[in-house]
């Protein structure tokens, strides 16, 4: 099999690197308490447990065959560092999305990772470019989220 070209690589992806102005502690509340997730991503029945399996609820998007259930199971918790979470439109796509945190100054570097998008799918694709508009808001409403506590 040849070697993927770096842009097949960043098709598979979806990669944010931002800085919160608020510590570990309050960015680690506002990404694993539930009342506080349904504020600056959806509501869901998320528990901060590994092998927890959950749903998050939003608009259906038709354009892409998404009925609007996000289908969940928590794989990996590190507090205040690491929460990696599997990520399924209940069939047609099995991703990962993960958010890292590290301390930086008074604040916090906080990274996503939205991983196994089908470079040759153009489904997945246009889901890819969807989500990816709407994962560039998220570190400023977890911010803003993160501000209240």
């Amino acid at each position: 099999m040849p070697a993927r070209r770096k842009t097949d690589e960043d098709l598979r992806a979806i990669r944010l690197d931002q800085f919160v102005a608020h510590p570990p502690a309050k960015v680690w509340r506002a990404l694993t308490e539930p009342d506080l997730i349904a504020k600056w991503l959806m509501p869901g029945d998320f528990k901060p447990e590994v092998g927890h399996r959950f749903t998050f609820t939003t608009t259906p998007r038709k354009a892409v065959g998404f009925d609007g259930v996000v289908h969940c199971e928590v794989l990996e918790l590190e507090p205040e560092r690491l929460v990696k979470l599997s990520w399924s439109d209940g069939g047609r796509a099995d991703w990962t999305v993960t958010w890292r945190l590290e301390p930086e100054g008074r604040g916090t570097r906080l990274f996503l990772d939205h991983e196994g998008f089908d470079p040759d799918d153009e489904l997945q694709q246009m889901s890819r470019r969807i989500m990816g508009g709407g994962w560039r808001s998220m570190p400023d409403r977890i911010a803003e989220v993160a501000a209240t506590l």
